[in-house]
């Protein structure tokens, strides 16, 4: 069954002609027309199945029947504003805030993740009566102005961009890449340092911090996995100094990591943030979200006199789709299939770092799982050109991958948790067959793990051997064909 209305270039040039040009697509030079999906599968107009391994938006899989028979019940009864009474809300707020610590019981529901975390600035500003704000390097939060501003993905992208003065930037807790590595005796306690020296900074200035703000792991940033501690520490210095601590669970929340319902909750029981932020997982795709934080700073915000009101935020449709996912989640234990599946995910690819030199580190937590592609393991070399192949070509394999971070070096997997050990063995397959026939183009040997003095001479060599075609990339990613060479340049 299709539910195509539209021939694809009609629907394309539609798109080119009435939405806005800096709203993107994935694959824009051959885009994917999805006309639906069920499970952990996309179906283009001539039904041809993709295996989707980045849409964790659908988080219990696409189109669940009980999800979507409780919002289409609940649709056919009632939605209204949340002025109105109604046992959705109150019922959902109940069964989410027994996933949390004791500490976090107070929620306001609104629409999205960037709603989310402006809201929960709003919280903290107005709890701790101070301004500034300490974000990490690489993180993404929103695409409202106040997120934009602590979202160095988004900012560090414009040449002519100004950092506000109020926004202060902390290294990412990277032991892979970062200032501070694997290596490193304590890189929780260096991170840490890095965060109370900007507290010293602001301090300096006669200001005072308001919140530290973190993914729990950052996605958009790389797929990082911060040391187990960090956060601890980091929530001790800034409490110290008057502030909150915000933890962004957008893309990582709800039994994603398999071991625990929230990320958070991999750096110990000890740690509790002030504030949560959750969307995306939480409807399966139905635009909703919610903030969770303490009695103290709920009530810090009402005594300021202004009153929140959210139109759409807890409807009673919203209330049941959620409830209807909280099911899912227990009842088809899709948590521990996080965790068995994610496991098995990791233990493949990292099965396959003994035989590609490109493969510089798997990291991961259940379903949540990067892995980095180098072009030199001893300086790090970010492999983006070879990434953004992989992805194309696992596109062409009917897979959907993405790839991202810093460099857009590192692949992505964040699927549907209903993501099977088949679909990671097929994947993990095919991400072999490719990275073995990009190695082939370079010169590079299974047995081989490039370094910068022998790096050079390979790919010189690469280039009298190799009759490849030379590909280039812009910088959306799409792929570029020019006349034949004798490699694929990197």
């Amino acid at each position: 069954m299709s539910a195509e209305r539209l021939e694809k270039k009609k629907t394309i040039d539609l798109r080119k002609k009435h939405i806005g040009p800096s709203c993107k697509i994935f694959f824009s030079h051959d885009p994917i027309k999805i006309v639906r999906a069920k499970g952990q599968y996309m179906y283009d107009e001539k039904g041809q199945r993709y295996l989707d391994c980045i849409n964790n938006v659908a988080h219990v899989g696409h189109c669940h029947p009980d999800v979507v028979k409780a919002g289409a019940q609940q649709m056919e009864v009632l939605n209204t504003n949340t002025r109105f009474l109604h046992d959705n809300l109150v019922l959902f707020a109940q069964k989410l805030q027994a996933t949390l610590p004791d500490k976090l019981c107070v929620c306001y529901f609104v629409n999205s993740g960037s709603e989310a975390n402006d809201l929960a600035l709003r919280l903290a500003w107005q709890y701790t009566g101070n301004r500034d704000v300490i974000t990490l390097e690489n993180a993404y939060h929103g695409h409202v102005s106040s997120l934009i501003d602590i979202s160095p993905y988004k900012f560090h992208q414009l040449s002519d961009a100004e950092q506000s003065q109020f926004v202060h930037v902390a290294p990412s807790p990277d032991v892979y890449r970062g200032k501070y590595r694997a290596d490193h005796p304590d890189p929780a306690a260096a991170y840490a340092d890095e965060v109370g020296n900007i507290i010293d900074h602001v301090h300096k200035k006669g200001r005072k911090v308001a919140a530290f703000i973190a993914e729990s792991l950052q996605s958009c940033g790389g797929q990082v996995i911060p040391p187990a501690g960090y956060f601890q520490q980091v929530a001790e210095r800034v409490r110290g100094a008057g502030g909150v601590f915000i933890a962004d669970e957008v893309q990582v929340g709800f039994g994603r990591v398999g071991s625990h319902f929230w990320a958070f909750q991999l750096q110990g029981e000890d740690f509790v943030p002030d504030i949560v932020t959750m969307g995306k997982p939480i409807g399966n795709g139905h635009p909703m979200s919610c903030v969770v934080t303490s009695r103290e700073v709920a009530e810090a915000f009402t005594s300021s006199g202004m009153e929140y009101f959210n139109t759409f935020g807890g409807n009673p449709v919203s209330c049941a789709i959620g409830l209807a996912v909280l099911d899912v989640i227990e009842k088809e234990d899709l948590r521990g299939n996080a965790l068995r599946v994610g496991g098995h995910l990791s233990v493949l690819l990292e099965e396959l770092k003994d035989k590609h030199p490109l493969l510089g580190d798997v990291r991961g937590r259940g379903l949540f799982v990067g892995v980095e592609l180098v072009k030199d393991r001893v300086k790090l070399t970010p492999a983006t050109a070879e990434a953004q192949e992989v992805i194309y070509r696992l596109k062409e394999q009917h897979i959907l991958l993405s790839a991202d971070g810093p460099h857009r070096n590192v692949l992505k997997f964040k699927p549907p948790l209903c993501f099977t050990a088949e679909d990671a063995e097929l994947v993990v397959g095919k991400i072999d067959q490719i990275l073995t026939e990009l190695e082939t183009a370079l010169g590079l040997k299974p047995s081989e793990t490039p370094t910068a003095e022998t790096e050079s001479g390979k790919r010189k060599a690469s280039r009298d051997e190799n009759g490849h075609v030379e590909l280039t990339h812009d910088d959306e990613g799409r792929r570029q064909q020019t006349k034949p060479k004798k490699r694929v340049r990197t």
